[in-house]
């Protein structure tokens, strides 16, 4: 590939990942994002998989990013009644003994960024995507500041509101709320015996819940909650830390599980935000611009692979920039590559949403069906697919 220079538009996770990614193939990035500050400090907790870690290896970032991270590598599902109807692996724990992780948002955000810019990648904030102009020698971006940038071709990292996506695909799907409204926060000296190194996930009656114990004296947890109609962003934001608490301890207060307790001595609650899930494109590359993670597809979060995903699409993305010599060809490739494993965990995710938000009837047949399900899952076999993806990044990509 004979690209000198790319414009990476957004600087969250997978933006950063996409830069030291083309670094190592020799191609140089400039990362633009549209928020003046950095995301230091915001955001909640989310999960990274084995995969995820996996890739993060081919640049050198498996270790930090453990170091921040919490191992998950066994769950337990419970009902309302406070029966366990499953404790299973979660995930698969690859060979060399990584394994899925929680991590805050917040921590994953600043060793991808810190990482980049010590590597000499350069991150450029307050620069909100205005326009990309096609050249015959490259491309041009704009942005609303009044300033332009030139490069070689442009990777939209901008997430699931991407405006690189309404340029390269506008008519690919819309963002389509799963009828899930979440929330969470954390705990520190609830006196609760909760096992180690295992998350546990609660089919509550009204409500969906998780929770895991992140240190001796602290707990993470998060809620599910079936809302039919997306509420306004005015809606969500006045909803209030007491108005939250009060909310679901009502939902939760019938169900014989630590949930009420949990949130009753939450002090860091997090903001609600709706559940969000995006097919894909048909094409997911036009011209000089590609898309990367969040801004191509969107795995709700029940998912736990939204952020390996991008790691994963940025990854083989510069493997195809490095082995095609042509930008369309290697474009091509990467989407090859990526789109059937990407529509595998949507499809997933959907169903896992399905469960979450269950009526009466369905609770019954799930909780009778999810042993031996889960069952199932428990094999090794049956999760290689997923969690035991690798990418072998020295190795020439086939055509």
């Amino acid at each position: 590939m004979t690209s000198q220079h790319a414009l990476i538009i957004g600087a969250g996770v997978a933006g950063p990942v996409a830069a030291l990614a083309l670094q190592r193939v020799g191609i140089a990035a400039t990362v633009y994002e549209a928020y003046p500050t950095t995301a230091h400090g915001v955001g909640a907790s989310m999960g990274l998989a084995a995969n995820g870690l996996d890739a993060l290896d081919a640049l050198g970032l498996r270790e930090p990013v453990q170091q921040i991270g919490h191992r998950a590598p066994r769950m337990a599902m419970l009902n309302g009644s406070g029966r366990v109807l499953a404790e299973i692996a979660n995930g698969l724990t690859l060979a060399d003994g990584t394994t899925n992780l929680t991590v805050e948002r917040a921590d994953l955000y600043r060793v991808l960024h810190d990482e980049a810019l010590r590597r000499g990648v350069r991150i450029e904030h307050g620069k909100r995507l205005a326009g990309i102009e096609e050249r015959a020698n490259g491309v041009l971006a704009r942005f609303d500041d009044g300033t332009e940038a030139r490069g070689d071709l442009l990777v939209g990292a901008d997430g699931m509101r991407s405006t690189v996506r309404g340029m390269v695909a506008p008519d690919a799907p819309r963002p389509e709320y799963t009828g899930l409204v979440g929330t969470g926060g954390y705990v520190r000296g609830l006196d609760l015996d909760v096992a180690p190194e295992t998350f546990h996930f609660v089919f509550g009656k009204r409500a969906f819940f998780g929770y895991q114990a992140i240190a001796p004296d602290r707990i993470l947890w998060f809620a599910n909650v079936p809302t039919p109609v997306e509420p306004s962003a005015a809606e969500l934001a006045g909803r209030t830390q007491e108005w939250t608490t009060r909310l679901l301890v009502e939902l939760f207060q019938a169900d014989a599980t630590p949930a009420r307790r949990i949130i009753e001595a939450s002090t860091e609650n997090v903001d609600w935000l709706p559940m969000h899930s995006m097919a894909a494109p048909a094409t997911w590359y036009r011209g000089r611009a590609v898309l990367v993670g969040d801004a191509a597809h969107v795995t709700s979060p029940s998912s736990g692979q939204g952020a390996s995903l991008a790691i994963e699409d940025a990854i083989v993305l510069a493997r195809c920039l490095r082995d095609r010599d042509e930008l369309a060809a290697a474009f091509a490739t990467y989407q090859g590559l990526r789109e059937d494993r990407v529509r595998k965990v949507y499809d997933d995710a959907k169903r896992v949403n399905q469960g979450k938000a269950a009526g009466p009837v369905g609770r019954v047949l799930r909780d009778l069906l999810l042993p031996m399900f889960a069952k199932k899952m428990a094999r090794p076999e049956a999760l290689a697919w997923l969690h035991g993806h690798h990418i072998e990044f020295d190795q020439p990509v086939a055509a």
